[in-house]
């Protein structure tokens, strides 16, 4: 196949950040997909309806003109989020999920909740408003290797989640394991997963290839052959609760090539032309629409987008850097051959 048309997909998981850093990303998102589930660890944190409806007007008034992209906003989970926030932040009609970072486990994520206990009450509401819970699944217990903290999250936190709170809708984002993805499918219709192009692309050997690689360093990081095959067979199997998450990242070159290099990749750039880049490789591309186009937007109950983008089986190059607020960014495969293009 050399041209697919689909419907335009949504992006289920985003960071667009904020400012100047905002304005000079933000068209590359608007212009592959209609809408996307807005990432809330600004800082301050987006803890708020009011901070959410305050930064959704500035997503808007940053979008292109002739752009039609709609923010999907959350609100970030903390030890101190209130059922009257989340009661609110239901009716205003602009909030669609809330976003449950363990504390310390990924970029300002400080403000997260210390402990799953604590927010019972909160979580009973959400189960009652039909708010759906967006998990970042991994402990940050230092005594857990980096590379197994998803799969112990699954037996410590997110099983016992599900039995306890038994209509809460979950989506377990990112995933990166052969657990995460077994768990899912095998799991009720109200847990779903998100996935990334890196994870799908990527082993954790990426991070060391001639040396090492800060712009493959992602959390959760990049896993063995065996978890990436895992998760491309589930991406690409047709299974309804999978679907497209870019979990984009933008982070200026310096702070990505750093002592202390910060975690995220920026993949907006080619955000739906390197999943095309995988389906066809599995010789699965007629699956692409539904995990793009379809399956989030049936999961969170939302309807399916009715305007449609044409990729073209043409390679072109991912380029080296990008402007970025004043200084560059490296996006995602940067310097590579990518096959697909959006036209």
């Amino acid at each position: 196949m050399e041209i697919l048309t689909i419907t335009r997909p949504d992006d289920w998981h985003l960071h667009l950040r904020d400012g100047a850093a905002m304005q000079s990303i933000i068209r590359h998102t608007a212009r592959r997909f209609a809408r996307a589930i807005i990432m809330p660890n600004l800082n301050p944190p987006v803890t708020t309806g009011e901070m959410a409806i305050a930064y959704r007007e500035r997503i808007l008034s940053s979008l292109p003109p002739d752009s039609y992209f709609q923010p999907l906003m959350t609100l970030y989970l903390t030890d101190n989020t209130s059922p009257d926030i989340i009661r609110k932040a239901r009716d205003s009609g602009v909030i669609f999920a809330v976003k449950y970072y363990p504390a310390g486990a990924t970029t300002q994520s400080d403000n997260g909740v210390t402990d799953i206990n604590k927010v019972l009450s909160v979580l009973a509401v959400m189960e009652e408003v039909r708010l759906p819970l967006l998990l970042h699944g991994e402990v940050t217990d230092a005594g857990v290797d980096i590379f197994e903290r998803e799969q112990v999250f699954i037996e410590r936190v997110l099983d016992p989640l599900l039995q306890r709170f038994t209509d809460l809708r979950v989506v377990l984002e990112h995933i990166t394991t052969q657990q995460a993805v077994d768990y899912i499918r095998n799991g009720s219709e109200r847990l779903a997963a998100t996935i990334t192009p890196q994870h799908l692309l990527l082993n954790r050997n990426a991070l060391f290839a001639g040396g090492l690689r800060p712009h493959h360093y992602c959390l959760p990081v990049l896993k063995a052959e065996e978890h990436r095959r895992a998760v491309v067979t589930a991406a690409t199997s047709g299974h309804p609760r999978f679907f497209l998450g870019t979990d984009s990242a933008p982070h200026a070159r310096a702070e990505k090539e750093s002592a202390c290099g910060c975690a995220g990749i920026y993949s907006a750039p080619a955000g739906i032309e390197l999943y095309a880049e995988v389906f066809d490789r599995e010789n699965s591309i007629d699956k692409l629409e539904a995990f793009a186009s379809y399956n989030g937007a049936d999961f969170y109950g939302l309807p399916r987008n009715t305007d449609r983008i044409t990729l073209e089986k043409s390679s072109w190059t991912i380029p080296a850097t990008l402007p970025f607020a004043g200084t560059e960014i490296v996006p995602f495969m940067a310097g590579e051959e990518c096959h697909w293009q959006l036209t």
